[in-house]
């Protein structure tokens, strides 16, 4: 389907670009969201009958965006969570969790703006872009830690699962013996095979 953008939409173009999407994108998507007009011969003359009103609508929604972007860009949010001895959470963290740290920070934002591909499920130091308007964005850096002293180390730039990981493997190391032969087994005591009995010894002498 052929649309005409109404605002600048990633990856698709500029106000006023008539582009070709999917059928799908555009009926469930561009279209309901006001993001685009159908680029039919109506269409076409209403947009730009109507042009520089829609420029200039967006160009005031882009500096209120840029404004606000001051208070959001840059952040750090703390998320404590519960987590196995993996990092793996117990759960997720969602676009919701991440707007409630963010207004308990004084910054204001809603949840459709919150640009997560998918819910954070490791602990961790996680990057989030918050798209505050079409042309204006922000990057938070969310803290995912099991408690506020792991969370501290993680801020400091420390991987705590590495840390973990290290220590874990640790205790894992073989015990060297530097005087062992190629392919000898070492007894569980570690002494050496007792020499034969002198008695043994002597009556062998006797004998020849």
């Amino acid at each position: 389907m052929d649309v005409i953008l109404l605002e600048r939409v990633e990856k698709l173009g500029q106000i006023g670009d008539v582009v070709t999407v999917k059928n799908g994108f555009a009926r469930n998507y561009l279209l309901p969201n006001k993001k685009a007009l159908r680029a039919n011969e109506s269409n076409k003359k209403l947009f730009e009958a109507n042009r520089s009103k829609i420029e200039a609508d967006n160009a005031e929604r882009r500096s209120e965006a840029e404004k606000g972007a001051k208070d959001v860009d840059g952040k750090t949010v703390q998320l404590i969570r519960q987590a196995s001895n993996t990092g793996q959470l117990y759960g997720s963290v969602s676009a919701r969790d991440i707007v409630e740290a963010l207004e308990a920070d004084g910054a204001k934002v809603v949840k459709s703006q919150i640009v997560l591909d998918r819910p954070i499920k490791a602990i961790g130091m996680h990057e989030v872009k918050v798209a505050l308007h079409p042309e204006v964005t922000a990057l938070v850096k969310v803290n995912v830690a099991r408690s506020p002293e792991e969370a501290d180390l993680q801020a400091q730039g420390i991987d705590v699962m590495a840390q973990m990981f290290e220590k874990d493997t640790a205790g894992f190391t073989e015990a060297f013996d530097p005087n062992a032969e190629p392919g000898e087994i070492p007894s569980e005591d570690g002494a050496e095979a007792p020499a034969a009995p002198a008695a043994e010894a002597e009556s062998d002498q006797a004998d020849a």
